[in-house]
């Protein structure tokens, strides 16, 4: 808000009630009060609701109270872009304005005769006008935007117009004038301001019944939007914070009720273990930010080590992060749990004929626009209207002058035979003035000095009558031409005061970060699944997973029920629990396969679902809501994995085939409300895994985080590519030692890495090594023959040490030789690919050189088309085969025939 009495509530103490016993005759009790106010109200036998009806001044009295708020306080005009006290302080600073700087104790002072409130709110008012740095040049301690630190006493501060404002906001001339609130003095009803202020400044304060908030625009942008409104252009604007930041205007909504704008923070990584912040959100200082960061350090939704504030000139905190914590994840969690994000609902309401007008950012900047046009069309009238007046002055006094009728006054004796002298004179050569000639026009002649007239040069008299005319022409062509005109002067006003006023809110658009997934996990989930309990606090049971306290936990029970509930320190969800885990809302990948027995006795089925669309703390039955059903076989699969199960039945008469396999890819997943497909009329004895699984979903994307050194589906780090099930990763190490391994998020890599990217079976491998035995310097190229094992591809000698290498396909190295007795041989380019065939990787290489070498270094590779990969034909078909019901047949043996269409 712009000044502290934005929000004054009426005391309601003032009226001290004096109640008597009498009721009126429509059944009212009437309460006097001692300023002869009435309230009534309605007695209610039955107990219920009061139905008050307020009368007398009381009706009145709060209803001017809000207008006057709402109209003097807190609102802004459309006109200008001023609250009533901003105003003031504008007008006072241009009666005071001397091209020097006033002490701002000195004008709040001044301001006081025309704003009947306290010096306080007005000195507070002033400051935020001058730390917006258009209107006001500021000198001394201001405060700062940033650190939230606030200005020096007023006394010690000083301030004069800016060079802006005195351009665009007086003009006497055409200026709406009223009456003080004591009647001393005029005062302007709105200030002539010829730019869109309001849009620039922004605007904000609570009234009675109403608030506004407008957001501060672009300078620039706001010119060149007016210049597209004169153009019949179409247009928008987006606000831009003095605090910069980041901003997402998709919910803008043009400035009106209901809009949202998300702003955040600049953050920087600036090295594995420090986060940096350059730029704050509009409405926070880094005080502020800061107490919000080790708040949320405090409850444990983020881990920080130590944070620095350097700010002066600009925004410099510095957070410190302990080993192991992730930088990419702590800068999510900063914008989801402290104020690094904030959210600003604007809301455009101003002032217009005296009433609020609810009112759209685009619609403001076109009233602000045809504004601007009138008021430079009225000054150019009153220009001309001056103009042709000086025009019309200089005409006559020519005429006055060069035919002497000054002496026809020398023989007159009475003031009114001079004036018929001088108008008898005039007559005969006024035919081409543009207006006729009147007695004041008369006695500004007879004003004239005899020096004056004895020094008449007529030449230069013309000279200046002919520059009045070219001047009257020109304001002509601008009055015809008035849009022209207004466009040339919003020009002027960016090539002026347009520099350095660039827009400092960098505009993009942001993906809401779900505080699950960068919550802190700062507490463990433990299980006492025979008892059906799950918490946090049951430490002396089964540990589950690290978790946060505001997690979802999924729980399936033994039943065939599955629960979702809030991470709690103990809670119930019910006996026999066979699986617990932390639940995302929106995983889409994690796969449950499970086989469930119907009933006591009755047949088992098989299914494959997700979970999505819950509701916390309802029990949701996974089977066919038989009494009695239990589940006989449950797995849960991150990323769709579909294992094969051998199915042993129990001997019951005939049968013959007692056992066989069942391969869960070969299922359809379906919702978790599905049935499922028949597995088994008979018994079931046992259920074994003959084969693990592998994905049946379309490839997913993995990263891998650097300094946490782990893989991760969040868009963290760097983007090793889209894996299918048999896809795999190639980690090579700098001690020449490799592996092939499937791409599981748990894996934890070490930090001599020097190679980790998806594997590519047919894809060689370079390397240049050290041979410690030799002492020579070998090179090799090869292909893995095997997977899942780790491979030493250098000599194991224990000088033996990896050089370089490479994964691409025609890689080039060069060799820096050692200088010998003085001589310094060439560096040599290498072609890896003409230079040696692909081998085994248990061969030793060939020999690089005979000379020493200082250095081997890896160049750009050379170009080539790399094979387009081709999806196997049968993932295709596991992956997206769906079974019905209707296509399973149980043989007499009891046993299951999949059957494909």
């Amino acid at each position: 808000m712009d000044e502290d009495e934005d929000n004054i509530i009426p005391n309601e103490d003032d009226a001290n009630q004096e109640l008597d016993d009498s009721t009126n005759e429509e059944g009212f009790e009437d309460i006097k009060t001692s300023s002869g106010m009435q309230h009534f109200y309605e007695n209610n036998d039955e107990g219920g609701d009061t139905i008050t009806k307020v009368t007398g001044m009381y009706k009145d009295w709060f209803l001017d109270y809000a207008s006057y708020v709402i109209l003097e306080r807190a609102v802004p005009a459309i006109e200008d872009g001023f609250k009533p006290v901003q105003r003031r302080i504008m007008h006072s600073l241009k009666e005071l304005d001397d091209g020097r700087y006033n002490k701002v104790a000195n004008v709040v002072g001044h301001t006081m005769q025309y704003h009947p409130h306290g010096d306080q709110s007005i000195g507070d008012a002033m400051v935020q006008i001058g730390q917006k740095e258009l209107l006001i040049d500021c000198q001394g301690n201001w405060g700062n935007i940033l650190t939230g630190d606030g200005a020096a006493a007023s006394r010690y501060i000083e301030a004069r117009l800016s060079k802006f404002a005195l351009e665009v906001l007086y003009s006497p001339k055409i200026t709406d004038w009223g009456v003080s609130y004591d009647g001393r003095r005029a005062e302007p009803n709105n200030l002539p301001v010829k730019f869109p202020l309001l849009l620039a400044q922004g605007a904000e304060g609570i009234a009675v019944g109403l608030s506004t908030k407008v957001l501060p625009h672009n300078f620039n942008e706001l010119i060149d939007a007016s210049i597209k409104i004169l153009k019949g252009k179409s247009f928008t604007i987006y606000p831009d914070f003095m605090t910069a930041g980041i901003a997402d205007v998709s919910n803008y909504n043009d400035g009106m009720r209901g809009g949202r704008v998300r702003v955040r923070a600049k953050i920087a990584q600036l090295d594995k273990n420090i986060l940096v912040i350059t730029q704050i959100p509009f409405s926070t200082n880094t005080t502020t930010l800061i107490d919000s960061i080790l708040k949320a350090n405090e409850k444990g939704k983020i881990k920080i080590k130590k944070i620095e504030d350097n700010t002066a000139a600009e925004v410099e905190i510095l957070i410190h992060l302990f080993p192991g914590v992730s930088p990419d994840k702590t800068i999510d969690a900063l914008f989801a749990f402290t104020a690094c994000e904030t959210s600003v609902a604007p809301l455009g309401c101003v002032i217009e004929d005296n009433k609020p007008l609810f009112v759209g950012v685009s619609k403001m900047l076109q009233i602000s626009t045809e504004r601007t046009v009138q008021l430079l069309k009225s000054e150019l009238e009153i220009q001309l209207k001056e103009l042709e007046e000086q025009w019309h002055f200089l005409s006559l006094e020519r005429i006055f002058i060069e035919n002497k009728i000054y002496r026809d006054i020398e023989d007159k004796t009475t003031r009114e035979d001079v004036i018929k002298a001088v108008d008898d004179g005039l007559k005969p050569f006024t035919q081409n003035l543009k207006r006729a000639v009147t007695e004041d026009d008369i006695l500004r002649l007879l004003d004239i000095r005899i020096m004056r007239i004895s020094k008449f040069d007529s030449n230069k008299a013309q000279d200046k009558i002919e520059a009045l005319e070219s001047d009257i022409e020109q304001v002509k062509f601008d009055l015809e031409h008035l849009i022209d005109f207004a466009i040339a002067y919003f020009t002027k006003l960016k090539e002026k005061y347009g520099k350095g006023r660039e827009r400092q809110t960098e505009l993009r658009s942001f993906d809401n970060i779900e505080a699950t997934k960068v919550a802190l996990r700062n507490t463990k989930l433990y299980v006492n699944r025979d008892e059906g309990f799950i918490g946090t606090g049951l430490k002396k049971d089964e540990y589950v997973t690290d978790c946060s306290d505001i997690d979802d936990v999924i729980v399936f029970l033994r039943d065939g029920n599955m629960m979702i509930c809030k991470v709690d320190e103990k809670k119930f969800v019910g006996k026999d629990i066979i699986h617990v885990a932390i639940f995302d809302k929106s995983d889409k990948r994690t796969i449950y396969n499970m086989i469930y027995r119907d009933g006591k006795s009755g047949p088992a089925y098989i299914k494959r679902f997700n979970v999505s669309g819950v509701t916390r703390d309802k029990l949701y039955d996974l089977t066919n809501e038989t009494k009695g059903s239990q589940i006989l076989y449950f797995t849960c699969n991150p990323n769709g994995e579909a294992e094969v199960i051998t199915i042993l039945l129990r001997q019951i008469g005939t049968i013959k085939k007692l056992k066989w396999d069942v391969d869960f890819a070969t299922m359809a997943i379906k919702g978790r409300a599905s049935k499922g497909n028949l597995v088994s009329k008979y018994p079931i004895k046992k259920i074994e895994i003959k084969e693990k699984g592998i994905s049946t979903l379309k490839p997913r994307k993995i990263w891998f985080d650097d300094t946490v050194q782990k893989l991760n589906v969040d868009a963290r780090g760097e983007l090793l590519g889209e894996f299918r099930p048999n896809d795999k990763i190639l980690v090579i190490s700098q001690t020449g030692k490799l592996k092939v391994i499937i791409p599981e998020l748990s894996t934890h890599f070490d930090e001599d890495m020097v190679v980790m990217e998806k594997w590519h079976p047919k894809k060689p491998i370079s390397a240049i090594y050290y041979d410690g035995e030799k002492e020579r310097y070998y090179i090799k190229r090869f292909l893995i023959e095997s997977e899942g094992k780790e491979e030493v591809f250098i000599t194991e000698h224990p000088k033996s040490q990896l050089e370089i290498v490479s994964t691409d396909y025609r890689p080039m190295a060069e060799l820096v030789f050692t200088k010998v007795k003085g001589v310094q041989k060439e560096n040599q380019t290498v072609d890896i690919e003409s230079f040696i065939a692909v081998k085994g990787l248990k061969a030793l290489g060939n020999q690089l050189t005979t000379d020493k070498l200082k250095q081997v270094n890896l160049l750009e590779s050379l170009p080539y088309e790399e094979p387009e990969e081709v999806v196997p034909e049968e993932l295709e078909v596991r992956g997206n085969t769906n079974i019905d019901d209707g296509n399973i047949q149980l043989d007499d043996d009891g046993q299951i025939t999949l059957s494909l269409e």
